[in-house]
């Protein structure tokens, strides 16, 4: 049998503002036709289906139209668990419906480990692979809390509940091969943290419990396992360098941090004692670019970009010595009529003189909104009599989004 393990689909994801249902679309295209050519026979998504709780109506038209043609494909089965970012009610809600297509959805654990435990048959009908379907397991599934303990304790209490819930889920994948009298590989599913694990900055990758840093170790997943699929990370990457425990990382650069990160997802081919893993390129849908440095720099990268005649989407962060008060109007006059799109511009040098050598030991962080405003004001020399009238529009602006976000929430 021959799978396709992904992860971190994250559709409906906004990159400073700019949604990226396009390249969500043409990845999800992209692996259907793959499946198609590959021959595969399932589809593990160990996920983060969508980027939030509540996806919208064109996130969810996505999903969907992507199962039904993977439906009419060579795959026989799909595997969907949840992921942080998703609603494992909304996930459930379907799969009724969707086990009539051979899709088999797992949005959160039950009272039973044998409801995450299937078996997957081959294309003559007969059992070929055993999936151990574990979704994000959340702090409450997991672990009961007391009064008083310590951070260190509830640490180890997580990691004991993730180490005992594998062991159920696979003590009933063995159980199930004994039963069969088969002895069927067995392929296992997860979306944590594991330890050693390689983030990037910017890359939207949480932290999956609330006050702990909870690492899980290669140890806790039991050697019936014979291979790992995970999610949550999004760089691809080996676990205790394993070939076979994977996180196969995001389709899609989730930020600049990952601009010119290979993407890929893995066939893994059980046809042998061991399974083979295969790590298959996934196609760049929407070059992403980073400028960072001086303006000349910059400007000299720019012309590079609008030679080549390529769309890119670009974070410019400017670090040169020179104040340069009127970056963004620079920028844009830069890139007119070009398919260059500036989606984030920041002014290190401007940053810098906000925070005066008289504050050298703070932050941005440790400011808050008026302060940021104030040494702006400062730092531009803007004149007294200007002040009252700045201060009275922003604190409006403040005011109006506040109002917004409070109704947004409320429609939620």
């Amino acid at each position: 049998m021959k799978i396709i393990h992904t992860s971190d689909w994250h559709i409906g994801r906004s990159l400073y503002g700019r949604k990226r249902y396009e390249e969500s679309e043409a990845f999800l295209d992209w692996l259907v036709k793959l499946i198609s050519a590959e021959n595969v026979d399932a589809l593990l998504v160990a996920g983060d289906v969508f980027d939030n709780s509540t996806p919208s109506n064109q996130a969810q038209e996505l999903y969907y139209r992507f199962l039904c043609r993977v439906a009419e494909s060579s795959c026989r089965h799909v595997v969907i668990t949840a992921g942080n970012h998703d609603s494992p009610s909304f996930l459930n809600a379907p799969r009724e419906v969707l086990r009539y297509l051979n899709v088999h959805v797992i949005g959160s654990i039950t009272g039973s480990a044998a409801d995450e435990v299937l078996v997957l048959d081959d294309r003559q009908g007969e059992p070929a692979l055993i999936v151990c379907a574990v979704p994000y397991l959340r702090d409450r599934d997991i672990r009961t809390s007391e009064a008083g303990e310590s951070p260190a304790d509830k640490e180890a209490k997580l990691l004991e509940g993730i180490r005992r819930h594998y062991q159920e889920v696979c003590l009933v994948a063995e159980q199930t091969r004994t039963r069969l009298n088969r002895v069927l590989p067995v392929a296992a599913m997860g979306h944590l943290f594991a330890a050693g694990g390689r983030t990037v900055e910017g890359d939207g990758v949480r932290s999956l419990y609330v006050g702990s840093l909870a690492r899980v170790g290669n140890d806790v997943f039991p050697p019936l396992i014979d291979y790992l699929a995970l999610g949550h990370l999004h760089i691809p990457q080996q676990v205790g360098r394993s070939d076979t425990r994977r996180y196969s990382g995001s389709p899609l650069p989730m930020g600049f941090g990952e601009a010119g990160q290979a993407k890929q997802v893995y066939e893994v081919d059980f046809d042998g004692s061991q399974p083979a893993v295969t790590a298959l390129p996934v196609p760049s849908f929407q070059a992403l670019e980073r400028i960072q440095g001086d303006w000349e720099t910059i400007a000299r990268r720019l012309d590079e970009l609008k030679a080549s005649a390529s769309p890119v989407w670009l974070e410019i962060i400017y670090e040169g010595n020179e104040i340069i008060s009127d970056l963004r109007e620079r920028l844009d006059q830069a890139t007119a009529g070009t398919g260059l799109e500036i989606l984030r511009a920041r002014n290190n040098r401007v940053i810098q003189r906000v925070l005066n050598p008289e504050h050298s030991e703070e932050t941005l962080d440790e400011l808050d909104l008026n302060q940021v405003f104030t040494r702006c004001l400062d730092a531009h020399d803007v004149p007294e009599e200007q002040r009252a009238s700045l201060q009275k529009t922003y604190q409006e602006v403040l005011t109006r989004l506040e109002q917004d976000d409070r109704q947004l929430s409320h429609s939620k």
